[in-house]
């Protein structure tokens, strides 16, 4: 996969200033704000940043967090896995692996088949559907 690497002042002019905020300095949008907390369309959710495939409909549930959930990702490339020990706290941080634009956080607390969650800001993501 190819990387995507743009100057600060280029992801500025492309993204809202709210992606910027999450996205380029990890950041986190208000739980049950975001556009597809409760979206329920057919298709693939992509990098807001370089339009990367990065989930599927199909592996999307509600989590009740508040923030679209996820228990696996649309490859075993799409994401970069991060510990992240901020606030106190030890998590791992989720990246898009072809921009490295912070996404949220995967917890151990998912559904079958993985057990995982993805718990991914939506104004990080764009979608297509199917």
């Amino acid at each position: 996969m190819e990387k995507v690497t743009k100057t600060e002042q280029e992801w500025r002019a492309q993204l809202s200033p709210e992606a910027y905020h999450v996205c380029r300095e990890h950041g986190t949008e208000a739980p049950f704000s975001g556009k597809f907390y409760q979206h329920k369309g057919d298709g693939v959710y992509r990098c807001v940043c370089c339009d990367a495939p990065l989930f599927t409909s199909d592996t999307k549930f509600d989590s009740g967090t508040g923030w679209p959930s996820y228990f696996e990702p649309y490859s075993d490339e799409a994401l970069v896995e991060i510990k992240d020990t901020s606030f106190g706290m030890v998590r791992i941080e989720v990246r898009c692996a072809r921009c490295d634009a912070h996404l949220g956080h995967v917890f151990p607390d998912g559904p079958e088949p993985t057990g995982l969650r993805y718990c991914i800001n939506s104004v990080c993501l764009t979608f297509d559907e199917a």
